[in-house]
C-alpha cells in the first residue's frame, strides 16, 4: 500500500518501470475497494500483477497451477465472504480455463474480478507464443469488460484506477457477476529499471493522501426503488387477500437476507417451503423461543408430499411469493406449472428472467429486506383454514416416515448421509453441497429441525440458521472441491462439504489447494462413492437403454482409489461402509485441526432400489394421510388446527375378572384354584357426549403393579382435563407421542406401557365412536379397502399350554385343529429337561400333520446350551419359529446361525428402552423371522405400529399378541392386526415384491376368559374360504361400537381426588406464620407427604403429583413464607434489618409446628430447590418428626464463607430489583439462566411463568424471602451429613450438571456415617430432565416417591418385628 505522506517523486523511485506502477495501482485500488483475496496462477506475462499482489502488505494470495480450479476457488471465496476475489492469470489458454467458473459465477450472480495478462497489440495475429484473442473472451458471461492498453506514461494513471472502480462496481451491483479486465504488458515483465515520466501520476495527490478508492459509487435506496407507489400496491393487495398463500424460499447467501425471509414468513403465516440452499431448510430452534416456531408452518418435505397424485390435484395456491433465487426441486416446479392461473410474485435483486416454467406474474427487483419492509406495512389475517392444517399434518407424517425408513435400513445409504446433515453440523459450521444426486438428496431427506438447549440472551430470532451453498448457477460437477475450499476461506468457519465421487474426481486438482496451509479452519469432505454417475439411474434413459451402454457411457464404473489420491496430497482419509463408521469418522474430523476426506461406500443399484422404495412408500403414506385428513372423520371447522375437540371427562373403573386357567406367564401355586385378571377400564368422553373405552391391564411379570398404574391414571385424569384431541392421532406416526408431551407434559416413555396402551385405545375408540365409524376406518386404511374390511377377518393362532403328558398335549392340539385352527403356539421350557419339550413337539407334529403352523415359545427360560439341545431335536418338525429361545438376548443371532432354526422376538421387544429402531437394528438377521408384539407391553399402538413397520420392511412377520386382556382389548387388537397386515401389503408393493401370506395373530387368549369386562363376548369363527379360525372385523367393530361394561366384575370407580385449601395460623414465642395449605387424600392413609416448593413456586406446583399419590397417601403442600398469601414475621421488631431476617432454622421450626397440627404421626417431607434445602435441614435438625426426606435439586449449602457472602450479596441485589421493578421483568431475567435451559423447552414453561405472575402479588414479601432464605445465609450442612439418621432420597435431573455434582458429593458424605449393610440413603438421576424435575417429569417423581414410601414402610415393618 502507498504511504499516505509519500510524494510523486518517491513513487517514481519505488517502481522500477511503468508495468510495475500500473500493476501496483490496480492492486492498491482493489484493496481500497475491499478486494484483498488474490488467486494467482503462475505465468510469465502476469508477473507484474503477481508481484504487486504478493508484495502488498494487506492482501492474501493463493497460488495454484490449475487455472480452472483456481477460479472456482475464487467463486467459493466470494460465496463465503460476499466479497469478490481477484483472479490473476497469464495469457493464452490459461484464460480459456477460467470459462467454466466464469459461467457459474455469471449464472448465479457471484461477483468476481478477472485480471488476465495479455500480449501487446503488436504480437496479436502474428503467431506469437501464447497470444490469442482475449478481447471479450467470456462474451455475455461477464458484466463488464475492458481491454486495458499496455502500460505507458502517456496515459494518465487515473485511467487505471477508474477502470478498476467501474469494474468492481459492476461486479457488485445488481445483477452481480464476474467482470474482466484484460491487462496487456510489454516487456520487461520483471522489476528491471526503465525510465517513465512522473507526469502520468498527476492528479493523484488527493487519492494518495487518503485510503478511499478514486471513484466512489453511491447507490440511492428509496421506496421508489421497489415501486411502492405503483405496482407494489397491487402486490400488497394480492398478498392481503390470499386465501391459499404459499411462501417459497430459494437460495439465499447472506445472514441479513435469511433473517428477512424469516420475518416475512412470520408476518405472512403462510405455509413455507424452504430450499436446501436457503439457509432456512436446516435450522435450529433456540429453546428460549419455545412456542414461537409454532407460528411458522415449514413444509420441508413438499417434494415427497407431491409424490401423491391426490395431493397434487388438491394443492392449488392462489398466491405464491418466492424470495431468493431458483429452487432445487423439479417436482415443486412442476407443481407450480400446474397451478395456473395464480399469482406468482418473484422477489430478487437481479432483473433476469429466471422463470423456466413461465409462471411468474409479478417480479419485484429488490433485496428481500427491502421487500419485507414494504410488506410489513400491510396488516394480514392469519390463514386458519385447512390449507395450512393439511400441509402441516402432511409434512409431519411424511417427515416421520422418511426418518423411520432411513433409520430402519441397516446399511449405510445415501439418503442417510443427507438425513444426518443437521446432526453433523454445529451452530458455527457452514455446508457446501455438490451437484447431481448430492444436492437432490439433501433437499429431499435432510432433517429440518434440531433444538438447541442453550440460549443467547441477545438472540432475537427463534432460529439459528445454517449457511448452505453450492454451485447451482450452471449446476455443473466441475470445480466443486475447489469452490468448497474457497467457501471455507470466505466464510471463516468450519465447512462440511458433500460431493459425489465423479465430482470429486473431476476436480482432483482441488486437493492441491486443500493441501496448502492457508489461513482457514479445517474442512471435512464427505465423498459419496457409488463408483459412477448414480443420477443416471433415476433418469428415463436408465429404463430404455441397454445395460452395457449405461455402464460404458453413463455410469462410468471407475475403480480409482480416493484413498491413494488423498495420500498423494497428504490429506487424511477415512473409508466408511457402515453408519457407525461414518458417525465415528465425522466425530474424529470435527475434533481434528486438519482437513479430512470421508469416503462413503455406496452402490448404484442398491442406491437406486432404496430411493425407489422410499418414493413408493412415502407416496403411499402421503396419499393415505391426505385421504384421512380429507375424510368426514374431521369436521370442516376443525381442519385449520386439526383438533377434534376437547376431552370433557375421564374416569377409570377397577375390575377383577375370573379366568378359566392361570395365564401362561404366571408361576403356579399348588394351593391356588381360582385365577383372576385385574385391570382398569378407562372411559374418555368428548364434548358431544361420545365415550371411548380403553383397557389398562398391567402384568406383574412386566414390573407393573396395580398401585403404580392407578397413580399414573390419577395423574392423567388431572393432566388431560380439558385437553384438546388432535385429529392426527390415528395416523400413529409420532402424533400420540407429541400429543402426550404437549398435553400431559411428560416424556412419552415415562408413561407405563399398559397405561399408554389403554389411553390410546380409549382415545381412538372415542374418535371412531364420534364419527360412527369403525376403528379400522379411522386408521386410514385405503378407501377402496375399507368397504370390504367388514367382510374380512383376522387369523388367530391358538395358544396351547405345554403342561401334561406329551400324548395329552398332542391330543389337545389335535382338538384345536379339529375346531379349525391352522396355527398353534406351544409353551415350552417349563419342564426340567429340553428333551422333554422336544418330545412334546414331536408328538404334536405327528398328531396334527405337516400342514399346521406350529410355533413354540420358551419365554427366555433356556440357556444357550439348552436351547441348542432342544433345537437339534426339533429341526425336522417344521417349526414356524421358536419364540425367545435363549435367556441372553446377545445369544439370539448366534442361536439362529448355529441352529438354523427360525426365531421370533417377544420379551426382547418389551424390554427395549430408548430408540426403538437403534435397538431393533441388532436383529436384522434373516433367521429372525417374526416379532411378537403385545401392545400393552410395548407402550400402545403407535409404538406397536412402528415396530411392525420395521419388521415388515425387514421382511419379517409382525404378530399382534394379547396379554390375557378382556374382549375390549381383543376386539381392538383384531382390527389393529388387520390394519398392520394391510400396511405390510403396502410396504411389499412399495418394495415391488410378492404379497405375503396372511399372518395368524396371537389372540388365542380369549379361551382363558371365564368372566369378561364387557357384556358381549368376543366372537371367533371358522372361515371355510381361507381356512383357519379368525375373528371377524365386523364382529370386533360391533363389540367396540356397542360396548357395555359388565358391572359384575367392577370393584370400584375412580373418585375425584378432592382437596381442601385452608389457612393455618401458627404461633410460637418468636414468630407468627400464616400459611396457606393445600391437602389432597384421605386422612386414614398410612403415609403422609409434606411438599415444599422452590423460590417463586407455590404449593400448587405439586398438585398433579399430589393427586397421583393420593391413591394411597395423604398429601399436603404449603406456601412458604413470602409466597402466595403466606406471611411470616417476628412477634416484635428486632431492630436491625439483619436481626429481623427469617432464617431457614425459623422456617423449619414453623413447619415442624405445622406437622403437629396436621398429622398425629411422622411425615415424609418432599422439597424442591429452596424447599429441598429446608427439607434437608428438617431431616438433620428435626428428624424425629420425619419418616424420610425427598430432596429434589437441593443442596446442603455453600461450604466456603466467601462464597456464601458473595451469594447473599447477589441475592440481595436480585431482591432489590424484584421489589423495585416488579415480578414480570424479574421473571424474564430469572428464567434466562442456564439452570432453566431444559425447563424452557417444556410445554408447560410459559404457562408456569404466567401462573407465577398471578400467584404472587406481594413483591416485597417475595423479595424478602429471596434475600432471607438465600443459600448464602444458610449455614453449611455438609459436615453434618454423616450424622443423618433420617432416610434420604436425593433426586436430580440428568441435564443439571451442577446439582448432579452436588448429589454425588452428598451421597459420598452420607456413606461415611451410614451402616454399610443398610441402604438408607439413595441418589437418583432422572433422565432427560434439568433442574425443575418435578415440573419437567412429574410422573418420574410420582414413581420415585412410591418406591421410596414402599421402602420406608418395609423398613418400619422390619424394625417393629
Amino acid at each position: 500500500m502507498f504511504n499516505l505522506a509519500r510524494e510523486t517523486s518517491f513513487i517514481a523511485k519505488s517502481h522500477a518501470n511503468i508495468n510495475a506502477l500500473w500493476a501496483s495501482l490496480i492492486v492498491e485500488e482493489c484493496y481500497r475497494l475491499g478486494l484483498t483475496y488474490f488467486c494467482v496462477a503462475p505465468g510469465s506475462r502476469s508477473s507484474p500483477l503477481a508481484v504487486a499482489a504478493s508484495s502488498h502488505p494487506h492482501t492474501t494470495c493463493i497460488a495454484c497451477f490449475d487455472e480452472r480450479s483456481l477460479t472456482f476457488h475464487a467463486v467459493g471465496y466470494a460465496r463465503g465472504s460476499n466479497v469478490p476475489a481477484v483472479v490473476i492469470t497469464t495469457s493464452g489458454t490459461a484464460v480459456s480455463n477460467l470459462l467454466p467458473a466464469v459461467v457459474e459465477a455469471s449464472q448465479d450472480f457471484v461477483p468476481l474480478l478477472l485480471l488476465t495478462a495479455d500480449r501487446p497489440p503488436e504480437l496479436h495475429e502474428t503467431g506469437a507464443n501464447q497470444a490469442i484473442n482475449q478481447v471479450n473472451h467470456f462474451g455475455s458471461f461477464v458484466r463488464f469488460f475492458f481491454n486495458l492498453p499496455a502500460p505507458t506514461d502517456h496515459i494518465p494513471a487515473r485511467m487505471v484506477l477508474t477502470t478498476v472502480d467501474i469494474a468492481v462496481n459492476r461486479a457488485t451491483s445488481p445483477p452481480l457477476g464476474p467482470v474482466h479486465i484484460n491487462c496487456q504488458f510489454r516487456e520487461p515483465l520483471d522489476n528491471s529499471p526503465e525510465y517513465w515520466l512522473p507526469s502520468c501520476v498527476d492528479g493523484l495527490d488527493s487519492w494518495m493522501s487518503s485510503t478511499k478508492p478514486f471513484t466512489t459509487y453511491t447507490p440511492l435506496h428509496s421506496c421508489a426503488s421497489v415501486g411502492i407507489s405503483g405496482s407494489m400496491l397491487e402486490i400488497q393487495e394480492l398478498i392481503s387477500s390470499a386465501k391459499r398463500g404459499f411462501l417459497l424460499i430459494g437460495a439465499i447467501h447472506t445472514d441479513d437476507e435469511i433473517w428477512a425471509a424469516l420475518v416475512l414468513a412470520q408476518h405472512l403465516s403462510w405455509p413455507v417451503a424452504a430450499d436446501i440452499l436457503s439457509g432456512v431448510r436446516i435450522r435450529k430452534l433456540w429453546s428460549s423461543h419455545h412456542g414461537s416456531h409454532e407460528r411458522l408452518i415449514f413444509v420441508d418435505h413438499l417434494d415427497h408430499i407431491l409424490l401423491s397424485d391426490a395431493v397434487n390435484q388438491w394443492i392449488k395456491p392462489d398466491v405464491v411469493v418466492q424470495v431468493g433465487s431458483k429452487i432445487t426441486s423439479k417436482r415443486v416446479s412442476l407443481m407450480l406449472e400446474g397451478c395456473s392461473p395464480f399469482s406468482y410474485i418473484m422477489v430478487d435483486q437481479h432483473p433476469c428472467r429466471h422463470d423456466p416454467s413461465h409462471v411468474v406474474t409479478h417480479r419485484v427487483q429488490s433485496t428481500i429486506s427491502q421487500f419485507v419492509d414494504c410488506i410489513l406495512k400491510v396488516p394480514l389475517q392469519r390463514i386458519g383454514s385447512k390449507w395450512s392444517g393439511f400441509l402441516d399434518g402432511l409434512n409431519a407424517v411424511v417427515a416421520k416416515e422418511i426418518s423411520f425408513q432411513i433409520y430402519s435400513e441397516k446399511s449405510l445409504t445415501e439418503p442417510h448421509v443427507a438425513h444426518e446433515l443437521a446432526n453433523v453440523l454445529s451452530s458455527y459450521t457452514a455446508l457446501f453441497l455438490g451437484n447431481s444426486m448430492v444436492i437432490r438428496d439433501a433437499n429431499m431427506y435432510s432433517c429440518s429441525l434440531v433444538h438447541l438447549p442453550a440460549i443467547r440472551s441477545e438472540s432475537t430470532s427463534p432460529y439459528q440458521c445454517i449457511k448452505v451453498t453450492g454451485n447451482r448457477g450452471a449446476s455443473g460437477i466441475d470445480g466443486l472441491l475447489s469452490t468448497a475450499i474457497g467457501f471455507a476461506v470466505g466464510c471463516r468457519g468450519r465447512v462440511l462439504c458433500v460431493l459425489g465421487d465423479v465430482s470429486f474426481l473431476h476436480d482432483t486438482n482441488g486437493l492441491a489447494i486443500l493441501s496448502l496451509r492457508m489461513q482457514r479452519k479445517p474442512i471435512t469432505i464427505i465423498v459419496i462413492n457409488n463408483h459412477g454417475g448414480a443420477i443416471f439411474s433415476f433418469l428415463p434413459v436408465a429404463k430404455r437403454t441397454d445395460e452395457r451402454i449405461l455402464n460404458e457411457f453413463f455410469y462410468y464404473n471407475h475403480t480409482i482409489s480416493i484413498s491413494k489420491l488423498c495420500a498423494a496430497h497428504g490429506v487424511q482419509h477415512f473409508c466408511t461402509k457402515t453408519k457407525a463408521e461414518l458417525q465415528e469418522a465425522v466425530l474424529i474430523s470435527q475434533q481434528a485441526d486438519s482437513d479430512c476426506v470421508i469416503e462413503v461406500e455406496s452402490s448404484i443399484d442398491k442406491n437406486a432400489a432404496f430411493h425407489s422404495f422410499l418414493r413408493n412408500r412415502v407416496g403411499q403414506i402421503a396419499t393415505h394421510t391426505f385421504n384421512f385428513l380429507s375424510s368426514p372423520f374431521i369436521p370442516e371447522a376443525s381442519r385449520g388446527n386439526l383438533s377434534l375437540g376437547k376431552i370433557h371427562g375421564i374416569k377409570y373403573l377397577l375390575y377383577s375378572a375370573h379366568l378359566n386357567a392361570p395365564p401362561t406367564s404366571v408361576s403356579l401355586n399348588g394351593s391356588t384354584t381360582s385365577f383372576c385378571r385385574q385391570g382398569f377400564v378407562l372411559a374418555i368422553s368428548l364434548e358431544d357426549g361420545t365415550v371411548g373405552y380403553g383397557e389398562v391391564a398391567p402384568l406383574e411379570a412386566n414390573q407393573e403393579n396395580m398401585l403404580a398404574v392407578e397413580e399414573q391414571l390419577r395423574f392423567i385424569l388431572h393432566a388431560l382435563e380439558g385437553a384438546r384431541i388432535s385429529s392426527c392421532l390415528p395416523l400413529l406416526r409420532g402424533s400420540f407421542s407429541s400429543w402426550i408431551w404437549t398435553n400431559i407434559g411428560v416424556p412419552p416413555s415415562s408413561i407405563m406401557p399398559s397405561v399408554r396402551c389403554g389411553l390410546e385405545m380409549a382415545i381412538l375408540n372415542a374418535f371412531a365412536s364420534r364419527q360412527s365409524s369403525s376403528l379400522l376406518s379411522i386408521l386410514h386404511a385405503p378407501k377402496d379397502e375399507v368397504a370390504s374390511c367388514n367382510h374380512s377377518g383376522t387369523r388367530i393362532c391358538a395358544l396351547l399350554d405345554g403342561e401334561g403328558a406329551p400324548v395329552d398335549v398332542a391330543n389337545a392340539a389335535y382338538d384345536l385343529v379339529h375346531e379349525g385352527f391352522c396355527s398353534l403356539k406351544l409353551k415350552v421350557a417349563r419342564r426340567r429337561d429340553p428333551v422333554e419339550d422336544a418330545v412334546v413337539v414331536q408328538e404334536i407334529r405327528k398328531r396334527v400333520g405337516p400342514l399346521v403352523e406350529l410355533r413354540v415359545d420358551a419365554n427366555r427360560k433356556w440357556t444357550y446350551e439348552q436351547a441348542m439341545e432342544f433345537g437339534s431335536l426339533v429341526k425336522g418338525e417344521n417349526l414356524q419359529y421358536i419364540e425367545e429361545p435363549v435367556h441372553d438376548e446377545d445369544d439370539i443371532t448366534r442361536f439362529c446361525e448355529e441352529s438354523g432354526l427360525p426365531v421370533a422376538l417377544d420379551e426382547t421387544i418389551d424390554n427395549i428402552h430408548g430408540d426403538v429402531l437403534v435397538a431393533l437394528g441388532r436383529f436384522t438377521h434373516p433367521g429372525i423371522v417374526a416379532l411378537v408384539i403385545k401392545p400393552s407391553l410395548v407402550g400402545g399402538f403407535e409404538n406397536a405400529a412402528e415396530i411392525a413397520r420395521w419388521a415388515h420392511v425387514q421382511g419379517k412377520m409382525a404378530v399382534v399378541s394379547a396379554a390375557f386382556e378382556s374382549s375390549l382389548s381383543l376386539s381392538f387388537y383384531v382390527q389393529f392386526a388387520y390394519y398392520l397386515d394391510q400396511q405390510n401389503a403396502d410396504i411389499t408393493r412399495a418394495l415391488d415384491k410378492k404379497l405375503p401370506a396372511p399372518v395368524a395373530h396371537g389372540l388365542g387368549t380369549y379361551r382363558w376368559l371365564k368372566e369378561d369386562v364387557g357384556t358381549d363376548p368376543f366372537k371367533i369363527s371358522h372361515n371355510p374360504c381361507h381356512g383357519g379360525v379368525e375373528a371377524s372385523i365386523y364382529d370386533a367393530d360391533h363389540l367396540l361400537r356397542h360396548f357395555e361394561i359388565n358391572q359384575r366384575v367392577i370393584l370400584r370407580s375412580s373418585s375425584e381426588a378432592r382437596g381442601q385449601r385452608y389457612v393455618l395460623n401458627l404461633e410460637t414465642e418468636d414468630f407468627l406464620y400464616s400459611v396457606e395449605v393445600q391437602e389432597i387424600g384421605e386422612r386414614c392413609h398410612d403415609d403422609t407427604l409434606l411438599f415444599l416448593h422452590g423460590f417463586l413456586g407455590t404449593g400448587r406446583d405439586w398438585i398433579p403429583i399430589m393427586k397421583a399419590l393420593s391413591v394411597s397417601a395423604r398429601c399436603i403442600s404449603v406456601n412458604l413464607p413470602g409466597h402466595g398469601k403466606s406471611k411470616m414475621h417476628y412477634r416484635s421488631v428486632k431492630g436491625s434489618a439483619e436481626e429481623d431476617r427469617i432464617s431457614i432454622r425459623v422456617v423449619a421450626a414453623a413447619l415442624c409446628k405445622l406437622i403437629d397440627h396436621v398429622s398425629p404421626s411422622k411425615v415424609t417431607v418432599v422439597g424442591y430447590s429452596m424447599g429441598g434445602r429446608i427439607a434437608l435441614y428438617m431431616a438433620l435438625k428435626f428428624g424425629v418428626k420425619l419418616d424420610g426426606a425427598m430432596i429434589i435439586s437441593g443442596s446442603p449449602g455453600l461450604k466456603d464463607a466467601t462464597a456464601r457472602k458473595m451469594r447473599s450479596t447477589k441475592d440481595d441485589a436480585r431482591a432489590r430489583s424484584l421489589a423495585s421493578f416488579g415480578l414480570k421483568s424479574f421473571l424474564e431475567s430469572w428464567y434466562l439462566g442456564d439452570l432453566w435451559s431444559c425447563f424452557r423447552e417444556h410445554p408447560s414453561f410459559e404457562q408456569t411463568v404466567e401462573r407465577r405472575l398471578h400467584q404472587h402479588q406481594d413483591y416485597t414479601s417475595l423479595a424478602k424471602a429471596l434475600s432471607d432464605l438465600s443459600i448464602g445465609r444458610q449455614p453449611s450442612l455438609w459436615d453434618e451429613l454423616k450424622h443423618l439418621k433420617t432416610p434420604l432420597l436425593f433426586i436430580v435431573g440428568e441435564k443439571d450438571a451442577k446439582f448432579k455434582k452436588i448429589m454425588l458429593n452428598v451421597c459420598s458424605d452420607l456413606r461415611e456415617g451410614a451402616d454399610p449393610e443398610e441402604e438408607k440413603h439413595q441418589g437418583v438421576v432422572v433422565p432427560g430432565c434439568g433442574h425443575a424435575v418435578h415440573l419437567e417429569n412429574p410422573v418420574a417423581v410420582v414413581s420415585l416417591a412410591r418406591q421410596f414410601l414402599t421402602k420406608l414402610r418395609k423398613s418400619n415393618d422390619l424394625r417393629q418385628d
